[in-house]
């Protein structure tokens, strides 16, 4: 996958798979273009990538068969100029493709409709378009010890140490014990424990007379205090960020039409050296130079290579030119 925000996105509105999608382009580039259709949205387009998930092409050929396909209308770099809440900004660029062959005009008013999207800050796979809901704005935690939670919270320590003399009678606790030791009390009840927690450190192993029943409570509610639960970090809201600008690149040398003039998603100067290219390619005159047997895609398999007795051929350079011979270290 790419980075969040880049990488494939669908250009939307397009038909239903069928066999005669790719008809029009050549075996080659039909082929990488079902290979980039099934590809998941955010998937890395770089051609040094797809190369190496395509089990047939390499990256000079991936690269060829992206220009063709951006020139066959399916394929478009645009820049996008984003403001986000904060008041950043910034130029992304994003790759869009359409299974459907779509003509100049068409990819130009799609970039005109970009102006004024709202996208999430994080970059996210895929623009939201204009009938997506907003995402809803982060509801308030209750505050600690306001509202009616925290009186509910109150009235349950209260009347937790008020029944622990029906549990053991030996802690009978006064009505001014319960009121001061209902914030304990409270305290156990915010980091998860039940009332019947509570009756159980208080009651549990008495001695068998009690002298002091609203000590011995505080003493073992403070003593057996549970530990506090870890906090949950709750996800920030994505920010939201807003389409100001939107321009078409050219998909060879990220030129855009602030600088110069895209059509067919090359600038002039890259689509005569790709029209050089694809011409000398059909006539057979394309030379890519020598390449080593061992670069191609299946060498020989009967080839004979020659052995090099590295160490002895080092020394017969150093002979030649007037160096003493290294000795051999000992190990």
């Amino acid at each position: 996958m790419a980075n969040p925000g880049y990488g494939k996105r669908p250009a939307g509105d397009e038909d239903p798979h069928a066999d005669p999608d790719f008809a029009h382009l050549s075996p080659r580039e039909a082929e990488v273009a079902v290979f980039i259709d099934h590809l998941d949205d955010g998937h890395a387009m770089g051609c040094k990538v797809l190369a190496a998930q395509h089990p047939r092409y390499g990256q000079q050929a991936m690269r060829t068969s992206l220009n063709r396909l951006a020139a066959a209308g399916h394929l478009r770099w645009v820049r996008e100029h984003i403001t986000v809440e904060d008041n950043t900004m910034r130029w992304v660029t994003r790759t869009y493709w359409s299974r459907t062959r779509r003509p100049e005009a068409w990819w130009k008013e799609f970039a005109r409709e970009r102006n004024g999207r709202i996208v999430p800050a994080d970059h996210r796979p895929g623009l939201a378009r204009t009938d997506e809901p907003e995402l809803p704005e982060p509801e308030a935690d209750a505050q600690p010890g306001s509202g009616s939670g925290s009186g509910s919270e109150a009235g349950t320590s209260y009347l937790t140490l008020a029944g622990i003399r029906d549990a053991d009678p030996r802690m009978s606790l006064s009505e001014s014990d319960c009121r001061s030791l209902a914030s304990l009390a409270g305290e156990w009840l915010s980091r998860g424990a039940t009332p019947q927690d509570i009756t159980r450190a208080v009651t549990e192993s008495l001695p068998a007379s009690v002298n002091n029943p609203g000590g011995l409570a505080r003493n073992r509610l403070e003593n057996k205090m549970p530990p506090k639960k870890a906090k949950i970090r709750q996800k920030a809201a994505p920010r939201r960020a807003r389409v100001t600008r939107a321009v078409i690149c050219c998909m060879s040398c990220d030129a855009d039409e602030l600088t110069t003039t895209i059509e067919g998603g090359m600038c002039p100067d890259c689509r005569a050296e790709y029209e050089a290219a694809v011409a000398a390619e059909e006539a057979g005159e394309l030379d890519a130079g020598y390449v080593p047997d061992t670069f191609l895609a299946d060498p020989d398999a009967h080839a004979v290579y020659e052995w090099v007795d590295v160490p002895r051929r080092a020394a017969e350079v150093r002979a030649a030119g007037g160096l003493r011979p290294r000795t051999e270290r000992a190990l």
